[in-house]
Formats: structure tokens, sequence, C-alpha cells
């Protein structure tokens, strides 16, 4: 096209424009061609987008009736698809995008007003949409709240079968919890479903099946757990966040484009330490966290941790299946099932997740979602090449903070005045802090603490201790980190210096106050004191009131401090003293939750170690469920590093932990170690222990083979220790082994055996166990007077020896003998009575099986009313704890047997 033509071309949309009331200069001359200038009042994305902006800051402050106009504000732009009629590669991708943004803003306004208790009114409106979305389980989940504000229940029943059916032929999967919560909810006729919204529907989870368990023999899950909240896990908001700008900026552009691009977005933040990589991570992830309504993870991969070992991603996956609710029973073993879980969990669903700390691509590949809506934000001192290259993640490498923004962040944490005062000192700090946010925030602490101090005094002192770290070779000699850590380090008071050096060798993520205070041989009130001094200078961070952690870059100081101004036999005497302190609380808080196993002997604790309190079992779970990440990597250092004897009794202390919670995966690992300890030390009987708990956990996880496999290892070492006790406990897990294969006579004679060797030893809580399980066994065989006379030899037995957990097992077992032989109001007893026990004890699991028991009684006494009221409870029940026994009762909700 000639020039002439073009300008002609060029002078007639000017005159349109005019005509159309554009303002004058809109087309203007560039290099090599023309640039169209709106104002964006005049371009509807740009007023869509502020708009939507708008309505959805007025949702987060409670404002639904003014979100709700100003949502619908926004849809009304649109006029069907955009760029209609418009061709070509670029504006097709483009009007995808724009189209995902539009549903996205759709479904959320259908949200709020369905929360306003407008449902009635949008049933016309939702069931186009979802006709349109026959796949999409959140609207879905809408038409049903809606027909069901309108009284018309059994619709939104019908909307649910649909849409179950449709899932299962096309997809092979089941709905996801919320849509069979909701579903639940409209069934029983939940008043709570009229003006009320349910929470956003988000992607279907995929639990994985595990075996339902019956026997009387097994062990119980945890306490209860509630439905769990939208995940949001993001730390806190650094404080003084400064600068970052280009990289807020370029973040903010990656999340952008990726919109509607079908890919996920994954950024790769490196640097070295204490450049600020998670500051940055955590400030734009809570900038950016309304974006991911369906949750927000994080996690610390440890991957430059000096001594605590890197996490496996497989445990990381785990955190976050858990934040999810889904239960570890119910996670499959092995990395890449587990994985393929996550990221079916995370199908459908707008979540962004932190991955911290990573040290290497295989860190992070298991964990990256799939979900196009979902952002993976990765700090890492590697700068990830494999993975930028191979799963198209973006890299933005961090340096350290320009001259600017590091006087920025002190004037912020110094305030103006003081820094106006100074500027030769302040400038001389920037410097010796090398730009890096972590030394500039332990400078600023020392000089906040002195408030009459010079600035140019602490820059003296920063020039005096000047030093470097070997750590970091690859930062030139200006970034002299050690110097300013040096610096800080010789600010403490002889005590807390020493407390720093020490607090290396513990290798969990944080620890409390009495941990601390056996580390250094001091009392507890003495710890907490120089605690609060190392924190005061952030040489440790206070994470949660009372709990302590260290940033890597820390710990790598006080590490290299430890070994050269600690004498060794300090050192080893430090971590016997930390290592008599978690089996002493391991061991106090074992028997609050399980009073009845046969003990171990514990060695003689050092002096001045602090024992935890424990009084009762909430302590016992609270103080588990607190240090259970340190215990299972100080039950690694212990067996590797010379205190085989701790690490075996470590691991039989956290048996009765991780079995009820349901964390078998680590069950086994532990025990492993603790058989490995044990075989080191020649122990037979911490062997034998070993043995019988990986078979437990290993019963749990269906691998009956394996589980058989270490039962007769230990029923061979129980055999050569001449220990009936033993030998006795190891027949009746063989017998729960032969009945998860339906063996029933091979399981009774597995039993009577046991109770042979338990009357031999005149073990009576050992033969009520035992009694109880001929009888249950019998009443498998349909010998139910038969079962009932054991199970009622072994009730006295149980109330004598005050075990409460068996007695409630053999109430439940007598009152199965009384069912089938037709004794129902017998049976509905003594279920009553198992109820009553377990309910003291906050067994739920088992509350739920005894319910459904009950339930078969009553309606067999022809109660039925009474017995769906008692299958409902156990629904809900199974329900909240997750557990795949929840679809077998609700399939039964309507029938009468």
């Amino acid at each position: 096209m000639s020039r002439l033509s073009t300008n002609c071309g060029t002078r007639a949309l000017r005159s349109r424009f005019a005509e159309a009331g554009a303002p004058t200069g809109c087309i203007v001359t560039d290099s090599g061609g023309y640039i169209l200038r709106v104002p964006d009042d005049d371009v509807d994305l740009r007023v869509f987008a502020d708009q939507a902006r708008q309505g959805r800051r007025m949702a987060a402050r409670g404002d639904l009736p003014g979100a709700v106009t100003q949502l619908r504000r926004a849809l009304a732009l649109w006029r069907g698809t955009a760029f209609t009629g418009v061709t070509g590669r670029l504006i097709e991708s483009a009007a995808i995008q724009l189209d995902e943004q539009r549903r996205n803003l759709y479904e959320e306004c259908l949200s709020h007003e369905l929360a306003l208790g407008r449902g009635a009114e949008l049933v016309d409106e939702i069931a186009e949409l979802a006709a349109a979305r026959p796949f999409g389980e959140r609207v879905q989940g809408h038409l049903m709240l809606a027909l069901s504000c309108a009284g018309r229940r059994t619709e939104a029943l019908e909307v649910y079968h649909r849409v179950r059916r449709l899932l299962i032929h096309e997809m092979g999967i089941e709905p996801g919890p919320e849509l069979s919560e909701l579903h639940r909810a409209v069934l029983n006729g939940d008043p709570g479903l009229g003006p009320v919204a349910v929470a956003r529907p988000a992607a279907p989870t995929r639990p994985v099946r595990a075996p339902v368990r019956t026997t009387a023999a097994a062990e119980p899950p945890g306490p209860p757990t509630a439905t769990p909240p939208v995940p949001a896990q993001l730390p806190a908001q650094p404080i003084a966040f400064t600068g970052r700008d280009p990289q807020l900026d370029e973040l903010t552009g990656l999340l952008d484009a990726a919109v509607g691009s079908g890919r996920t977005t994954v950024a790769v933040l490196s640097g070295t330490a204490g450049v600020g990589k998670t500051a940055l991570a955590i400030h734009f992830a809570r900038l950016v966290a309304d974006r991911f309504p369906d949750g927000q993870l994080y996690v610390d991969l440890r991957g430059f941790h000096p001594t605590s070992p890197r996490l496996d991603p497989d445990e990381a996956i785990r955190g976050f299946l858990g934040a999810f609710g889904v239960p570890p029973a119910q996670i499959p073993g092995g990395l890449a099932a587990a994985s393929a879980l996550l990221r079916t969990i995370l199908a459908g669903r707008r979540v962004l997740l932190l991955l911290d700390n990573a040290r290497d691509a295989d860190d992070v590949r298991p964990l990256l979602p799939g979900a196009p809506q979902c952002l993976t934000l990765i700090t890492s001192r590697s700068r990830m090449t494999g993975l930028v290259a191979t799963d198209g993640a973006h890299p933005i490498i961090l340096h350290p903070l320009p001259p600017d923004d590091a006087h920025r962040l002190l004037t912020r944490r110094l305030g103006t005045a003081r820094v106006t005062a100074e500027p030769a000192a302040v400038a001389s700090i920037a410097i010796r802090a090398a730009g890096l946010p972590l030394a500039l925030a332990i400078v600023t602490s020392r000089a906040a603490g002195h408030p009459t101090f010079p600035l140019q005094a602490i820059a003296d002192e920063l020039e005096q201790a000047r030093g470097s770290l070997d750590g970091f070779s690859d930062l030139d000699t200006a970034t002299d980190v050690r110097s300013v850590l040096s610096w800080s380090y010789h600010a403490l008071s002889d005590p807390a210096a020493r407390l720093f050096r020490l607090l290396s060798l513990h290798p969990g993520p944080e620890l409390g106050t009495a941990a601390a205070a056996s580390l250094a041989g001091v009392p507890p009130q003495r710890a907490r004191s120089l605690l609060t001094e190392l924190a005061h200078t952030h040489m440790v961070t206070e994470r949660t009131p009372g709990r302590y952690g260290m940033h890597d870059l820390l710990r790598a100081y006080a590490t290299e401090r430890a070994s050269t101004e600690e004498p060794e036999s300090e050192r080893l005497a430090a971590t016997r003293r930390m290592l008599d302190h978690y089996l002493s609380g391991a061991y106090l808080a074992d028997l609050q939750l399980n009073a009845h196993r046969d003990p171990i002997h514990p060695p003689a604790r050092a002096e001045s170690v602090t024992v935890p309190e424990i009084g009762d079992r909430g302590a016992a779970w609270a103080w588990f469920s607190r240090e259970h990440p340190g215990l299972l990597n100080l039950l690694r250092q212990a067996g590797y590093d010379g205190h085989p004897v701790h690490a075996w009794q470590l691991g039989w202390a956290l048996t009765t932990y991780l079995d009820r919670r349901g964390h078998w995966h680590d069950q086994v690992v532990v025990q492993q170690i603790a058989l490995q300890a044990a075989r080191r030390v020649q122990d037979p009987d911490g062997q034998a222990r070993a043995h019988r708990n990986i078979s437990i956990a290993q019963l749990r996880q269906g691998l009956h083979d394996d589980a058989q496999a270490h039962l007769r290892h230990a029923l061979r070492l129980y055999t050569a220790l001449d220990d009936p006790v033993g030998q006795a406990r190891t027949l009746l897990n063989l017998g729960t082994v032969a009945e998860r294969r339906d063996r029933p006579r091979l399981a009774l004679r597995y039993a009577e055996q046991a109770l042979n060797l338990f009357r031999t030893a005149e073990h009576r809580p050992g033969q009520a166990n035992a009694l109880n399980n001929v009888g249950w066994y019998h009443s498998q065989l349909g010998n139910h007077e038969e079962a009932l006379h054991y199970c009622q030899q072994a009730l006295p037995l149980q109330q004598e020896t005050g075990n409460r957990y068996w007695e409630a097992h053999t109430w439940d077992s007598i009152g199965n003998a009384h069912h089938q032989l037709s004794q129902f109001p017998q049976a509905a007893k003594c279920y009553q009575e198992a109820l009553s026990l377990w309910r003291e004890a906050g067994e739920r699991y088992y509350e739920a099986t005894t319910l459904t028991h009950l339930a078969a009684t009553e309606f067999a006494s022809g109660e039925t009313g009474a017995a769906r009221n008692k299958r409902r409870q156990a629904l809900e029940i199974l329900t909240e704890l997750g557990h795949p026994d929840a679809e077998q009762v609700r399939s039964t909700m309507q029938e009468p047997t």
C-alpha cells in the first residue's frame, strides 16, 4: 500500500472518529505507524475490569448487595462472545481469556446473590448456565441451592443425581465433597439452606478408597476433625517490605497473561540467601490472594537447611492434601500416586501454591498443579534451569536491593529524622549489609534497640567486623553477610550466644522453650529470657507464642560457631539432653493416649533436662501435633548418630499417635528406623516391638502379606525371649490378618492360642482382649451363643482393668451376637453402652460404626424413624472424618436393612 493511500485512510478514520464524538488527536503518528489513544473510560474492557475490581472489594468488606449491583453492571457491558466476527490466533486466544474472566465473575455474582437469599428468583437464570456447563460442579451446586430455596427439593436432588451419573459415566469419578455435602443437606432438609449460601463450590476431590475396617481388634482413628476451611496458609506480611517493583510488575503481568491460556503458571524466584525471595513471594501472594478463592498453600521445603533433611515431596503433598480435608488413610502410598491425587484435588480450583526454599526441580515437580487457574511461586537459591527449560517455569532472579531501596528500607525501619541526620553512616550501613534484606533487618534491629547510638558508631562496628560466609562463594567479597551476623552475634550476652550455638543442634523447623532449656541445661524461665534476647536481635524468630525458629542462613552461622566454640563433649552432652527431653515427653504423652501398652524402660535422663508437662489426653494430642515434624527428624538423627536406644524407643512412643491420626506411611518409616536401631544395639525386644508396629501400619494400608511377614519375625523374637505376652499380642495381630483375608476359622485359632498364653502369663488385660476376639470370630462363624459366652467373660475383665477402649469393643461384640440371635432389646442396650464409652473417649469412627449396628437393630425392631436417625448421625460423623465408609452408609439411608 502506498504512503498516499495510507494517509488518506488515516484521514478518513480521523473523520469518522470525530463524527462519533471521539476527542481530537486520538490517532497519533509514531515511528513506523500510528497509535490509537483512547481514554480508559471509553474502553469497555477497562471499565469492566474496574467495576469487577470494585465489586470484589465490596464483597470482601461484607457489602454483598453493593457487590452484586456493581458486578451486574460489569456483566451488563458484555454483548455476547468477545471479539465476535474477528479472527486470528492472537485475537482468538485473547477472546478465550476474556470469556473465562466473564464466566468466573458471573459465578461469583451468583454466589453472592444466593447468599442474600435470592435463590428462588435465580432458578431460570442459573438453569440456563448449568445446561451450558453440565460438568461444572460449582454451577450445578448453585442450581441445587436455588431450587432448594424455591422449595423445589425434589428437583434439586435430581440435579445431583444427574450430575453424578454424568461424572461416573463420562469421567469415572464421583462428585466432589462440596457437592456431595450439599446433596446431604438438601436430602436432610437442612433449614440453613434457605437464605444462606453454601461455601463456594470447588472442584471435586477424588478420595482414595481405603479398605473398610470391621474387626473389633483394630485400633480407632484419632480424635474428630471438623470439615476443613479453605486453606489460607500464607505466612504474615513481611515487616517493612520495600522495593522490588520491577519483579512485582513482572509477576502481575505473568499472572494476567495466563488467564484463559489453558496452562498453569509457575514462577521461580531465585537468588542468594537473605536476598528476600520469601518476603517477595509472600508479599505478592498476599496482594493477589483474592484471585485464588479456593485456597493458598504454603510449605517450607528446607532445600538448603544446614542440619535438617530436605522435606520429602511426598510429605509436602500429604500436608497439602490434609489442608483440603483428605484423611491420611485415604492418601495412596507412593509419590506418583499421591502427586496424581493432589493434581486431581486442584483440578478446577483457583489455588495459589508457595513452595519455599526448594533445592532443585525434583523437590517441586511432584507438587505442581495441572490446573490452568492455579499459580505456583517457587523460591530457591538455585535458578531451577531444568524446571524453566522443560516445565515452562518463568525465572525471576533477585539481586540485592539497589542503594535507593536499601535506603528506603532503613528509613522505614529507623525513621526519616534519624536517617536524614547521618546520610554517610546510612550509606555505609547499606553497603556493609550488601543490600540483603535479612542483613539490613539485623542491623536496624540493633539500631532501633539503641536509639541514642549514633548510626556512625554502628557503621564503624560493621566495618571492623568484616568477614565472609564460605557457603556463599558465588557472591563477591562486598556481599559480606558473615560480618553482619558476627557483629550481631557478638552483641549478645554470653549465655544467649551459647544458646544460639546450641540451637543449631536441633533438627526440627522450630522448638519450644522447654526443649531450648534442655539443650542449654538451664531452667525454662532462664531459657525463656535468653530466647527473648535472641528474638529481639532477630537471631531467632518467635513464629507462634513460645515456639522459635531460625532462618537457614542464621542456622548455618550458628552451626559454624558451635563447631569452633563448643567443645565436642558439650555438643554431645547437649544432644543427649535434647533426646532425653523429647523421649520423656513422647513417653508421657503416649501413656495418656494408651495407658495399657506393655511399658518400656527409657534410659536414665541426664541432669538439667526439662520434662514436658502433659497432664491429660488433650495435652498429649496437642504436644504430639506440635512436635511431630521435629520428632521425625530427631528420630532419624538419633538412629544414625550414635543414640540407637533413644531412636527405637522414640519410635515406640510415636506409635499410638501416628496410628490414630492415620499417619501410617510415616509410621512405617519411623518403625523401620526403630528396627534398625534396635538391631544395632542387639535388643530383640525392641526389634520385636518395631516389627509389630510396622505390621499394624501395614494392616491399616491393606498390605496383608507384608504385615504377616513382620508379625512372623516378631513371633520368632518373642518366642526366643520366652515372652508369652509378646507372643500372645502378636497372635492377636495375626488373627486380624486372617480375618481381613476372610479366614475366620484361622483367626479363631490364633485368638485361642493367644488366650492360652495370656492365661499362662496371668495377664488379665490380655485375657480380656483375647476373650473378646474369640467371641467376635465365633460370631463371624455363626456361633452366636458361643460368642456371647466368651464376650461376657471378657466384659468384667475389661471393667476390672479399666480399659475403656476395649470395654467399648466388647459391648459392641455382645450387641452383635444378641442382634444375630434376634434379641433386639438386649442388642440395643449393649450398643448404647458402647456408644457411651466411645463418646467418652472421643473415638468418632467407632462411634459411627456402633451407630450403624444400632440402626440395624432398630430397623429389625420396627423403629424405622430412630434407625434412620442413627444412620444419619453415623453419616455425619463419617463425612466429617472423610472416611470411605460414608458412601456405604449413604447408600443404605433409604433401605430398611
